[in-house]
């Protein structure tokens, strides 16, 4: 089974993905960024925030760029391994910059950029990246189609692509048979 891609070009439009009974939406339509200074409260005694609280914050950057996709509630289903590469410190502006890179039927991967701010020297520090997944839901809490996403630039058609592997590796992953594990 194929990823479902539902690629069109109509007079010269890149429109992928989704419900064509929808109408397309670019990727600037629905992208997120999100600020904030991280308070002691966020942190561990070393004045670190904590990597849960990031992750929180980037499950919800990305959540809301999905939302504002379907402009339908949407639920986590998969986030791929972040990485911290360097610490958050207590005072930084933490901001997330979430946006939609690939569309299926009812999916919506997000990219999610995490980058932290020194606002007394303005040193800005790339901190980590994560690509999220969600699903949009219906009124009932079941899955629901979602609209194409129109690419308008290389940059955009890159990132789709490489969605579109990352989707066939998570779809590939979820076909496997769960592993038995006796616990006698």
């Amino acid at each position: 089974m194929s990823v479902q891609t539902n690629e069109r070009v109509e007079a010269g439009v890149d429109v992928r993905g989704g419900d064509p009974k929808f109408s397309a939406k670019c990727a600037s339509d629905s992208q997120v960024t999100l600020s904030q200074q991280m308070m002691p409260s966020d942190a561990n005694p070393l004045g670190n925030v904590h990597g849960g609280y990031i992750m929180k914050l980037v499950d919800e950057a990305g959540g809301l760029a999905g939302m504002r996709h379907a402009r339908r509630p949407v639920v986590t289903v998969a986030v791929d391994s972040i990485s911290f590469l360097s610490p958050v410190k207590v005072g930084h502006l933490l901001t997330l910059r979430a946006s939609v890179n690939w569309v299926g039927k009812s999916s919506i991967e997000v990219g999610i950029r995490v980058e932290a701010e020194n606002p007394i020297t303005g040193e800005i520090t790339h901190t980590n990246s994560a690509f999220a997944v969600y699903v949009a839901l219906d009124d009932s809490g079941r899955p629901t189609s979602v609209p194409p996403l129109i690419l308008s630039n290389e940059e955009e058609r890159r990132r789709w692509d490489e969605a579109e592997g990352r989707q066939q590796l998570r779809l590939a992953r979820w076909r496997k048979k769960p592993v038995k594990m006796d616990m006698a």
